[in-house]
């Protein structure tokens, strides 16, 4: 909590909450899911407990009806959940599939979290968001580096603070300060 408090700290429309995501009331809760929509596991399973488990099966086959056959990492889908107190489901995959390998080298925080403004932006219905800290669980990645991400994605998104980069060497130094402990290409 400490590290999206230290990022969050000055924007007025977000408010950090520790606990359980699944008692929030809001117009849209994210599950962080993977590129094939299986929620049966970590938040995941929580989500279909708290939904119902009807959500994960319509989740996939709006997946499979994509031209792509998958979710990417960096797209999210919006769905109705049948929910008065959260009416919406945004499935943001911050992996292809269920694992920790490389995650936390990774920019699928910054991803996901882009995916997720988007879409809800993009939805006049959508005021309020519950996000959980992305990558953190499964994946590993940690807090400080997952808060960083999504910081990014918010300032790009909702704060408009667009990417401008004169050369490649810019836009190397930007992703690594996305996650430092990933790997760049130095030749």
């Amino acid at each position: 909590m400490d590290a999206w408090a230290e990022f969050f700290r000055q924007e007025e429309s977000v408010i950090i909450v520790e606990g359980d995501i699944t008692k929030l009331e809001c117009d849209a809760m994210v599950s962080p899911a993977n590129s094939f929509g299986f929620m049966d596991g970590g938040l995941d399973y929580a989500l279909s407990e708290r939904f119902g488990w009807d959500l994960e099966k319509r989740l996939q086959q709006q997946i499979k009806d994509l031209p792509e056959g998958e979710l990417l990492v960096g797209q999210a889908i919006l769905m109705e959940t049948g929910d008065e107190q959260v009416p919406f489901l945004i499935s943001a995959p911050t992996m292809r599939i269920p694992t920790n390998f490389n995650i936390d080298t990774s920019v699928n925080a910054y991803l996901a979290m882009k995916a997720i403004l988007i879409k809800a932006k993009a939805d006049e219905r959508i005021e309020s968001v519950a996000i959980p800290g992305l990558c953190t669980g499964v994946g590993r990645m940690q807090p400080m580096i997952a808060a960083r991400q999504m910081f990014q994605a918010y300032q790009e998104i909702i704060l408009g603070q667009r990417m401008d980069f004169a050369n490649f060497g810019e836009a190397q130094k930007y992703h690594w300060n996305i996650n430092p402990q990933g790997m760049i290409w130095t030749h």
